[in-house]
């Protein structure tokens, strides 16, 4: 059975802190756009900010989707589910706003992730939780977790950051998203 919170603590922040995956949903406002949903991984990319925000890391090297309707309307769910263990899925239904990496905030926030930190960076998404809620989570399969994928940062770890900036220049997808909104704001700025 379903249940809803008021916040992110105790049994639910160790829940999303533990899970080595997580998913973000975004849809643009036309109702012709498409839907987007993204899988979000590699340890100590995202985090429990306090009781109503959680922050991930979003680097390159796919689409700009969830970034461009973010820009558009600030709609997002984030979605974290028990591979192993209990039965459970943990939703946060939200706002999401991309910090970008010229913000005066991006710094700090960045320097919370520690060792997540890594080449290809290309913003900090913040969101904050309108609904928390969980449910049993009885019909997702038991799966064994491997091993980090070290694909992602061996490609970007050979980039500077301005080859990195060339990089999404160069990249259609990444200044606008498949139904035509502004995605990263190109030139991607140089990190502050």
């Amino acid at each position: 059975m379903g249940k809803v919170y008021e916040r992110i603590d105790g049994r639910l922040r160790e829940f999303i802190e533990a899970q080595p995956v997580f998913f973000t949903a975004t849809a643009p406002l036309a109702a012709d756009g498409h839907v987007n949903l993204s899988p979000k991984g590699r340890a100590g990319t995202w985090r429990v900010l306090d009781e109503q925000r959680v922050a991930y890391l979003d680097f390159g090297g796919s689409h700009a989707e969830t970034i461009a309707h973010l820009r558009e309307n600030g709609r997002i769910t984030l979605m974290w589910c028990a591979f192993d263990g209990p039965p459970n899925i943990v939703r946060v239904h939200g706002t999401g706003e991309p910090v970008f990496r010229d913000d005066p905030r991006f710094a700090s926030l960045v320097a919370g992730f520690g060792e997540a930190d890594g080449p290809g960076l290309r913003a900090v998404v913040v969101v904050t939780a309108k609904l928390i809620s969980d449910t049993c989570g009885f019909a997702v399969p038991l799966m064994d977790y491997r091993e980090e994928r070290a694909l992602h940062s061996e490609f970007f770890g050979r980039k500077t950051d301005e080859q990195f900036a060339t990089y999404c220049e160069g990249k259609d997808f990444n200044g606008r998203s498949i139904d035509g909104l502004p995605a990263l704001p190109l030139p991607l700025p140089p990190r502050s």
